[in-house]
């Protein structure tokens, strides 16, 4: 089963910076898009950023210029550089993968939307 697992979350002042990983694992093959979402309390989960195996990316336009997504193919792993935080980035922060290849020998299996467990982000004034 695929497993999704974030970290790198804590608590910041603003215009301090952090920087989240998200760690796929199981039997992976590959994994089509990767991306970043955030949930702030009473909100719908919202995107943040998203990118491709070929490394396309997409940002909200509350994060454009301060956010960077970034992965390691080789690794399963996407990242997250979060510079220049502003109260209102605080949430949760979940990890997606989406359209995931895995499976071991000749067996293949095709899956979409995982979630990881989500990880903490506070940003103080």
């Amino acid at each position: 089963q695929v497993q999704l697992v974030e970290s790198g979350g804590g608590l910041v002042q603003a215009g301090g910076s952090l920087r989240l990983s998200c760690a796929a694992s199981g039997s992976i093959v590959s994994i089509n898009t990767m991306g970043w979402y955030r949930q702030a309390p009473g909100k719908q989960r919202d995107l943040v950023a998203t990118i491709s195996s070929s490394g396309s990316t997409n940002y909200a336009d509350s994060v454009k210029g301060r956010f960077t997504i970034s992965r390691d193919n080789a690794k399963n792993t996407v990242y997250l550089q979060m510079n220049s935080l502003k109260p209102e980035d605080t949430a949760v922060y979940y990890c997606n993968a989406d359209r995931v290849v895995y499976g071991s020998g000749w067996t293949r299996y095709v899956g979409s939307d995982y979630w990881g467990q989500g990880t903490q982000v506070t940003v103080s004034s």
